[in-house]
């Protein structure tokens, strides 16, 4: 156990940021399996684009590497696009 005020926090913050992470990792699980599940194209188009801005946020945000974003993204779009109309 942590024994300096300052490692205290330290869990603390690690604790806070663990949790904040893992609620948003599963926000984007959910958003690309709800355009993977979408019956038709319309609909698979309104939820990608949902699903695209939220993985652009993590980005920005620093909880996924641009790289991996960027491959998620062209992947979810392929798939909306083999989609009948």
């Amino acid at each position: 156990m942590a024994n300096h005020k300052s490692a205290k926090k330290r869990i603390r913050q690690s604790e806070k940021r663990r949790v904040r992470n893992q609620a948003a990792q599963t926000k984007m699980k959910t958003l690309v399996r709800k355009v993977h599940t979408a019956s038709d194209k319309a609909a698979a188009g309104v939820v990608l684009k949902d699903a695209v801005s939220y993985i652009d946020k993590s980005v920005s945000k620093g909880r996924m590497h641009k790289n991996t974003a960027a491959r998620k993204k062209s992947s979810l779009t392929k798939h909306v696009n083999k989609l009948e109309a």
